[in-house]
């Protein structure tokens, strides 16, 4: 079967071996596997929240953090019955919520595991994805993901296209919020503050991007009730992850200036949620991929 589970829809034969635009085949591959106390306060709690990291990806992100985790090489071999077993151990850890990190080009199999495990797994299942969707994809999950925690990186073309290598980047992400919100509501909390249903938006500030970073946040507010969701505006940007050869305007961290007015805007439109401050900047919340670390396994 060609593959079309990503917007790219490379049609590569994954079953047959033939590696996607992801740099993945078909077998299910873990990276990384552990509690994480480093996403947003609702998410990660007191706990943690049960990460999966999943080898691959449909974005090619110049600045990406988890470059390290491209390739199958990086990974696990799992069969989908071993996912959903990996998830029940992540539970008995005492996560919060099951965390599925880029699982877009595995969101077939994903959907199976999770199907397996139903009436034995006890909390939420979190996609934490790039926001980079398709709608057809995302129905997989109807009924099987609790809370979506999409990127919303660009509206600007131009910078889709040099930063992601996906210039219809905007097109893809607006369509896949409204239909992620379709499926959970509004966002709801336990009584302990924890997220257990709804969207959280992310969007990352980046050098010289605060006008595109404003237009973001308007097609969010144009797509989607603002009281319905929550946004997560981030300032972590760091050059540290970016190659050599990368684009010259994003050599820098945000400055205040930028980050604040971007802050500013979206208070203006009613957002409510998470912002982070200057101390965030850096690497000492990336996780470490060469630690293999798979609970249960």
């Amino acid at each position: 079967m060609r593959c079309t589970l990503c917007p790219r829809q490379c049609g590569a034969d994954r079953e047959k071996g033939e590696r996607g635009y992801c740099g993945m085949p078909a077998e299910l591959y873990v990276a990384r596997a552990a509690l994480h106390p480093f996403e947003e306060p609702p998410i990660s709690g007191t706990r943690g929240s049960g990460t999966v990291f999943f080898s691959g990806c449909s974005l090619r992100c110049v600045f990406c953090q988890n470059s390290a985790i491209r390739g199958p090489e990086s990974g696990r071999p799992m069969t989908v019955e071993q996912l959903g077993e990996l998830f029940l151990a992540l539970e008995g850890e005492g996560a919060h919520n099951i965390n599925l990190v880029t699982p877009t080009h595995y969101a077939d199999r994903v959907a199976a595991a999770l199907a397996l495990v139903r009436g034995r797994l006890h909390i939420p299942v979190v996609f934490n994805c790039g926001g980079y969707e398709r709608v057809e994809t995302l129905r997989l999950l109807e009924g099987l993901v609790d809370v979506y925690l999409p990127d919303f990186k660009y509206i600007s073309p131009q910078m889709a296209r040099e930063y992601s290598a996906a210039a219809d980047y905007a097109t893809y992400a607006t369509a896949a919020l409204a239909e992620m919100v379709r499926q959970t509501g509004p966002v709801r909390f336990d009584a302990d503050g924890m997220m257990t249903a709804g969207v959280m938006v992310r969007h990352l500030v980046l050098p010289g991007g605060r006008k595109d970073s404003a237009a973001v946040l308007d097609r969010i507010a144009a797509t989607v009730p603002v009281a319905d969701v929550r946004l997560s505006l981030m300032r972590q940007y760091t050059p540290d992850f970016l190659p050599a050869d990368g684009p010259r305007f994003i050599r820098r961290r945000v400055t205040s200036f930028e980050y604040d007015s971007v802050m500013e805007h979206a208070v203006a439109l009613g957002f409510t949620g998470y912002f982070q401050t200057k101390e965030s900047v850096g690497t000492a919340y990336t996780p470490d991929f060469s630690e293999r670390v798979f609970p249960g396994m």
